[in-house]
């Protein structure tokens, strides 16, 4: 099946790029170009693609706010939103407003059609080092509190034990594989485990799970570890 992008950047070179990368590949659509985050979210309305590639820093309406419009208005559109360096304070503002991940502007092509790919199906695209970094610089605005935490994010208290445990793997940046080693249970469990964990609390992918966890308090930013190297 094809699979249809809106590009969203105020630099029309860098669309142009974007465009002749994905225009190469058999099953990408390129819908549109938007210069800004207003026109984004018009065109995104008018054409409903799969996926957005969006720039977050764009005169006017930014990348966030426009993120969020769209995933609030079509939460079928994924987005991948565009960062100048590895690890950008607007990131992870990107991904509260509903982002499917980020890229750096420089991503190689065959990653960048990975991505695109990869959200397009479902799932998310953030590194696991790359989700640490971010969330420990982003530290300080996050409510962690755990006495407001039952009072603010009632819905956890219909996770069981195991998906709780799941859930705080998923926001250390484990993979399916890992938390199956992690916890002795098979993959296709773990896999089981988040699917539940996603209907239960109303998210859409591992991103939102990272992002929930993290601002909820079941994760606190400078616990993570990176498989094989300390507790988690």
């Amino acid at each position: 099946m094809s699979i249809s992008v809106l590009l969203a950047d105020d630099q029309p070179l860098l669309r142009r790029g974007f465009r002749m990368i994905l225009e190469a590949e058999e099953n990408l659509i390129v819908t549109g170009e938007a210069g800004d985050g207003d026109e984004a979210i018009e065109l995104a309305r008018r054409q409903a693609p799969d996926v957005v590639l969006m720039d977050i820093r764009m005169p006017g309406t930014d990348g966030i706010a426009a993120t969020e419009r769209i995933t609030a208005e079509n939460p079928a559109i994924r987005v991948l939103v565009l960062t100048t360096f590895d690890l950008d304070e607007y990131a992870f503002g990107a991904l509260r407003a509903g982002a499917s991940g980020f890229l750096l502007k420089d991503v190689r092509p065959a990653e960048l059609v990975s991505a695109i790919r990869t959200v397009a199906s479902g799932d998310a695209v953030v590194s696991p080092r790359m989700t640490r970094r971010l969330l420990d610089e982003c530290a300080q605005v996050l409510p962690v509190a755990d006495a407001q935490r039952n009072g603010r994010y009632p819905q956890l208290s219909a996770l069981t034990e195991r998906e709780r445990d799941v859930l705080a793997a998923v926001a250390r940046g484990l993979s399916n594989a890992e938390i199956a080693t992690m916890l002795h249970v098979s993959e296709a469990t773990v896999k089981s485990h988040v699917g539940r964990i996603l209907a239960k609390l109303g998210l859409r992918d591992r991103v939102q799970v990272v992002v929930l966890a993290y601002e909820s308090g079941l994760v606190r930013p400078g616990t993570w570890h990176e498989p094989g190297t300390g507790p988690g």
